[in-house]
């Protein structure tokens, strides 16, 4: 096995390609939904454009509220490709950093949520911190 073949990352990008720093090739150039089944694909979509359908919420809050789910999911091509319509719809600079800081917000949440139950269900394991 060549150094190539082990790592093709570096052939591509030596290639020219658009490989991205994280070794990831853009979804442009990736096909999309390989391995869903022609009807669980048709599934989704008709499932995901039903979500971008009219209702109360704009295109754009509803490109915030997908961006905070792909932060929370970790899906850097939803992240990436959401941003991309957010900036589309005519999203900010400023609108994007608070969309983040609330999801950081309520991540950190979360993890504060998790260790006060972990605590009250080992009976209370860990006091309170006397400067808290």
């Amino acid at each position: 096995m060549t150094e190539d073949t082990k790592n093709p990352a570096p052939a591509a990008a030596a290639a020219g390609s658009d490989t991205q720093e994280d070794g990831r090739l853009p979804s442009s150039h990736m096909r999309s939904y390989a391995l869903l089944t022609p009807d669980l694909k048709q599934l989704y979509m008709g499932f995901y454009k039903a979500t971008y359908g009219k209702s109360k919420l704009t295109l754009k809050v509803k490109e915030f509220v997908a961006i905070a789910a792909a932060l929370t999911s970790g899906c850097k091509g939803c992240l990436e490709g959401h941003l991309k319509k957010a900036k589309r719809e005519g999203a900010t600079s400023e609108e994007i950093a608070e969309v983040i800081a609330i999801t950081l917000g309520v991540n950190a949440a979360t993890i504060v949520d998790r260790s006060d139950i972990a605590n009250f269900h080992l009976g209370g394991l860990f006091d309170k911190p006397e400067d808290a």
